[in-house]
This record gives structure tokens, C-alpha cells and sequence, in this order.
């Protein structure tokens, strides 16, 4: 089970599940995505890293998040110009309060676009 969000549906996001505490979130790049550079806007880069991040840690049975960002970097290092996108995530630290997880973007070539970590805090 992934997290359920209005938002994350908008934008169109596809999960899977690869393992323990590891997820892939693909998104199909659609004009709304682009930016006036003409790459993926880092907003929905971003969003791409957080979701795939968050879902690293399974919901409850509900889709209700058991944790929440409190802290998020996203390096940018190649403009995004290609018609998929995949988040690879996965936690690299679970404690009791805190959950650390890194995230790598990559393009359908497999061209690393952006990469990420997050610090989640579980309620």
C-alpha cells in the first residue's frame, strides 16, 4: 500500500514497491511539468523526491502517513528533458523518532537527473 493524495494523483504519479523500505515512483512528463527553461520544472522534481522518500515507510491500512517530512535536499544535477522520470528511494536509517532515506531521479535512459535525502519524523 502506497499513500493516498489528491496531489500525488493529480501530478500522476506510479508507485512500486522493490523492496524493504525501498520504492520506485515514476512520473509521465506531461507540458505542465515543463517549466519556461524548457525541463521539468525542480518543483515537481521535488515533489517527485518527497513522495518517493515518504513512501519508503508503509502507510497505515488506511493510506494514512505514518511520518512526515521535516527535512528534505534536492541536488539538481542535470536538466530534466525526457518523457519519464523515476524516484528510487529508500530508507537508510529507521529509528524510533527519525527516519533518514535517500532518493536518486533518474530519466528513462537512466541519466541521473536530481538526488535527494530526507529526514522523516514518525507519529
Amino acid at each position: 500500500m502506497f499513500i493516498k493524495q489528491p496531489f500525488d494523483e493529480f501530478l500522476g504519479f506510479e508507485y512500486e514497491r522493490t523492496g524493504d523500505g525501498k520504492v520506485a515512483v515514476t512520473l509521465q512528463v506531461k507540458p505542465l511539468h515543463i517549466n519556461s527553461a524548457g525541463v521539468v520544472h525542480g518543483g515537481v522534481i521535488s515533489t517527485l523526491a518527497d513522495v518517493a522518500l515518504s513512501n519508503t515507510m508503509e502507510p497505515d491500512g488506511d493510506g494514512v502517513q505514518k511520518s512526515v517530512t521535516v527535512d528534505l535536499n534536492v541536488t539538481f544535477l542535470k536538466g530534466a528533458r525526457s518523457d519519464r522520470l523515476t524516484a528510487f528511494a529508500e530508507v537508510i536509517k529507521a529509528g524510533k523518532a527519525l527516519t533518514h532515506a535517500d532518493c536518486r531521479i533518474e530519466d528513462e535512459s537512466g541519466t541521473l537527473i536530481a538526488k535527494a535525502k530526507g529526514v522523516f519524523f514518525n507519529r
